[in-house]
């Protein structure tokens, strides 16, 4: 009940919030917001939708969890403890857009993080962020492509996180390759509640 109270508020605040926003920024008069409606009204008619041009206010890189997935994924038990840390950890790492795990994603020309370099970073060992990748590849939450042979010979390949889990950008801009890398997922990803693509 006291959840209920919290978020009952919670959205209250955010509705005051973009209401104040709204009109603090009002670039219409009356006049025009009233002529405005109707063309929109009667662009409603005819099934269409007249949308105003976005604005991006910040440069803030983010990374954002899919609520109604992750609690699906916390409720069907799908991941371990050591895996949902793995995940929560490399969130400052998602690289913007691409959802690949990267060095820095502020960089313009980031890097993909190697599992060595993963478990320096996170100060675990190799061989635990080798089981935890497979795991996680084999459940469809992270996945991996080759990226050519570096200079030791060896391939090399870039991880990438689904990002119907967690998602660093925006949704109407997910990249082509990164839905085709996520388009055959196990059975249990397949029933997640929401669908980015």
């Amino acid at each position: 009940m006291e959840e209920f109270k919290v978020r009952k508020a919670l959205n209250k605040a955010e509705k005051n919030a973009r209401l104040r926003d709204i009109q603090n920024e009002q670039v219409l008069t009356n006049e025009e917001l009233e002529l405005a409606n109707e063309l929109q009204s009667k662009a409603n008619a005819g099934k269409m939708k007249l949308v105003p041009e976005r604005k991006v206010k910040n440069n803030f890189k983010f990374a954002q969890f899919l609520q109604a997935n992750w609690g699906y994924i916390r409720m069907e038990k799908y991941l371990t403890n050591a895996e949902k840390n793995f995940l929560l950890d490399l969130v400052p790492n998602v690289g913007f857009l691409s959802n690949c795990i990267v060095d820095d994603p502020k960089k313009k020309n980031q890097t993909p993080l190697t599992q060595n370099e993963i478990a320096e970073l996170l100060g675990i060992d190799k061989s635990n962020v080798s089981k935890i990748v497979k795991r996680l590849i084999d459940k469809g939450i992270i996945a991996r492509s080759e990226t050519g042979v570096d200079g030791s010979n060896a391939r090399a390949y870039a991880l990438y996180i689904n990002p119907n889990i967690i998602f660093s950008g925006n949704k109407d801009e997910i990249n082509l390759t990164l839905m085709t890398m996520f388009k055959k997922v196990p059975k249990e990803l397949k029933n997640l509640p929401e669908q980015l693509f």
